[in-house]
């Protein structure tokens, strides 16, 4: 019996005012537990592809099917008011994030612990330094559970110190979600969190499979698609397909 795919992309393109082509003709299925990290240079259409797969660009070809919830987490200090207080802008931003008035109560306590800011809560955001910004939208945003998590370059969470404990936080959300689909440059902590990759290169997929296999065909230059039996299957109708 098939497995069930999460989700689905066929043939998909993505064309930017000027016809200027930013995806073209991707074959990805997600598969449940796929913990895909998203490789690539700068412009090579990683954040598109992102933002495709949350559905806040709709694609201009081709077509994606979905089953469960996208959580997208692009912009962790998302809706978050610079005049409100830090316990304010947890009610604000976790509304945002598509949380409960029950799940943003029940999250409190473990928001506040993470934050480490103790009464700067109840002082205004706009008072507070960028790194105890960060952490309390940081806070905010990784306490959800989602089915489908798509994050873009969110890592960063003030100093040096807090970042472990901010990547384990981070670790706990990945777990929870079915699907993980996360693009960032730092090779080491994308292996640490993923066991799938997709390399794009100028909007086309160049390469798919486990993250080590695909990390080494992009350090090698290599364009030919792996020829791991895990990493490639074929459509019913023999089109090449990526399984992840």
């Amino acid at each position: 019996m098939a497995r069930q795919f999460i989700y689905h992309m066929q043939g998909l393109t993505k064309v930017y005012p000027g016809n200027r082509k930013v995806l073209e003709n991707i074959n990805l299925s997600f598969y449940p537990d796929a913990k895909i990290g998203v490789l690539g240079p700068n412009g090579s259409g990683k954040s598109t592809l992102l933002r495709v797969i949350s559905h806040v660009y709709p694609p201009s070809g081709g077509t994606a099917t979905i089953i469960g919830k996208v959580s997208p987490m692009f912009e962790t200090t998302l809706g978050m008011s610079m005049d409100a207080t830090g316990l304010e802008n947890i009610q604000i931003a976790g509304t945002i994030w598509g949380m409960t008035r029950s799940q943003i109560r029940n999250s409190l306590d473990d928001i506040l612990e993470f934050t480490e800011l103790g009464d700067y809560l109840k002082f205004p955001v706009r008072t507070y330094s960028n790194g105890m910004m960060l952490r309390l939208a940081f806070a905010i945003a990784t306490v959800r559970d989602p089915e489908i998590l798509a994050i873009d370059e969110v890592i960063g969470v003030g100093d040096a110190n807090f970042f472990e404990k901010a990547f384990a936080r981070l670790l706990g959300l990945v777990e929870r979600s079915r699907i993980l689909v996360v693009a960032a440059h730092q090779d080491e902590m994308l292996r640490r969190i993923c066991n799938k990759a997709i390399w794009l290169s100028h909007g086309s997929l160049k390469a798919y499979g486990p993250i080590d296999e695909v990390l080494a065909a992009r350090s090698n230059a290599q364009t030919p698609e792996l020829q791991s039996p895990s990493a490639k299957t074929m459509g019913e109708h023999g089109e090449r397909t990526s399984s992840l």
